[in-house]
């Protein structure tokens, strides 16, 4: 009896020693690209942050955490960081209820709406450069399409990119039109997580579609939205793209994004360093953000 115990004992600890050594070795390729691409970016660019670099010359000052001093009295940064605030509240605002109302009326639709499920997940497959370039001419002043319908109509011509606070919302805009659909298909998967049967359960006991949506499926994706609030957060406060092709962050800072702003200092005006500090705390803005409306939404999920 000993012996067969011993043997099972034996046996068993093997097989975990079999299944920990075979983790390691299929993790091992993540675990060192993580190291090498997130890791490491992110202590080279707090490093980098205590220099006086223009990234080209090899010669370059340690300045310590003067560039932490001037970031904190940088109107620049600051008022970039208001407007991704904004882009923040209004992303979320628009994005994530147009994308459960497209998802609601698709899932309504079922098969017959697979044409309109195409015609709208369309935005999200165009690169964000050329719908840049596209909404560029469309928003012109002169030629563009706004500005020829106001003169048709009678009017003047229209400056949608070169005011403030316009140029800002009207980019906001164009972000929700390209990525709206992600969140009308990341809800439409939501939805496919609420077996038919209690759908049907609902109708029967005479529920109609509106109550079905309020009382029982909305509930039920309560979790779906959090995540999307959480991804919306995360992608607006480090937005770049988009808007540096339509504004370059212009007119003045009225579009200005952290991104861009860290982006022109770096590779514009050659301040890797100060670019650098810019970064480090864009990522302990949005790391710090990301995390408290993270266990915000958590801890009100526990009070529901």
């Amino acid at each position: 009896m000993i012996n067969r115990k011993e043997k099972k004992r034996s046996l068993s600890q093997s097989r975990q020693r079999t299944t920990r050594i075979a983790a390691a070795v299929f993790l091992s390729p993540v675990i060192i690209i993580m190291l090498v691409y997130i890791v490491y970016p992110i202590i080279s660019t707090f490093e980098i942050s205590l220099y006086d670099w223009n990234g080209i010359s090899a010669n370059r000052a340690f300045v310590g955490t003067s560039n932490w001093k001037v970031l904190l009295n940088d109107r620049n940064f600051w008022a970039a960081f208001k407007n991704n605030v904004i882009l923040v509240i209004c992303s979320i605002l628009i994005q994530i209820p147009l994308g459960i109302l497209l998802a609601t009326f698709l899932d309504a639709g079922g098969r017959k709406f697979n044409f309109f499920k195409v015609v709208w997940f369309l935005p999200l497959l165009m690169s964000s450069v050329a719908i840049g370039f596209l909404f560029s001419y469309a928003l012109a002043t002169t030629g563009g399409i706004v500005t020829t319908i106001s003169q048709a109509l009678g009017g003047g011509k229209v400056d949608l990119l070169g005011r403030a606070p316009q140029a800002l919302y009207a980019v906001i805009g164009v972000i929700a039109w390209q990525y709206t659909p992600f969140y009308m298909v990341y809800f439409m998967a939501g939805y496919s997580s609420i077996g038919t049967e209690i759908y049907e359960a609902t109708i029967i006991d005479g529920a109609t579609r509106g109550q079905y949506f309020r009382y029982v499926a909305l509930p039920l994706l309560l979790p779906v939205v959090r995540t999307a609030c959480i991804l919306s957060l995360i992608g607006s406060l480090k937005y770049f793209d988009l808007i540096y092709v339509m504004t370059g962050g212009g007119p003045g800072t009225a579009t200005e994004l952290m991104a861009t702003y860290m982006y022109k200092l770096s590779f514009s005006h050659f301040k890797m360093g100060y670019g650098s500090t810019v970064a480090a705390g864009m990522f302990i803005l949005v790391t710090g953000i990301a995390m408290t409306i993270q266990n915000l939404l958590k801890k009100r999920g526990e009070l529901i």
